[in-house]
């Protein structure tokens, strides 16, 4: 079941309170899932000229489904900040989608080679193509990521 706008507006919050999210990527996705009202109530002195709509409930699982591609590329191409930032918002599009046992299978998987396991365990968790099937070296470099191993045995690129 889809969060609410209260569920959302606590969320946002909370991620706040704790200083745990100190690039803001967490409630950046948070934030895009606002209506202009919830928005207002999180961040009373923001700026919202221009600002018209948000995320709706319909269009979060695509929304999630394009930013799950943009994070395997970031993966794959040893992207380590991006890589990162993307685990975070999708762990977060997990919770918007009120799939706590993705959010809690992503934080069981190992962060290493990029965070793909977790992007493994929300891609799979979501009942998603893992998209790691193919002859292709990104394929096969996807799927030895996604089981903690460097994209390749002989990576100069930082997994190895």
């Amino acid at each position: 079941m889809i969060r609410t706008q209260e569920q959302i507006l606590a969320r946002f919050k909370a991620i706040t309170d704790s200083g745990t999210d100190w690039m803001g990527f967490r409630r950046e996705v948070l934030i895009d899932s606002m209506t202009l009202d919830t928005l207002k109530r999180a961040l009373p002195d923001v700026n919202t000229n221009g600002r018209d709509d948000y995320v709706k409930p319909e269009a979060l699982e695509g929304k999630a489904r394009d930013y799950l591609t943009f994070a395997i590329g970031k993966a794959v191409d040893h992207r380590g900040i991006s890589a990162g930032r993307s685990v975070d918002k999708l762990r977060e599009y997990a919770w918007l989608l009120g799939r706590d046992d993705v959010v809690q299978a992503m934080e069981d998987a190992e962060y290493e080679q990029y965070g793909v396991p977790k992007l493994k365990a929300f891609a799979t968790g979501l009942g998603w193509p893992w998209p790691a099937d193919g002859d292709g070296w990104r394929e096969k470099a996807l799927s030895r990521m996604a089981e903690g191993l460097p994209c390749d045995p002989d990576c100069a690129d930082g997994c190895a």
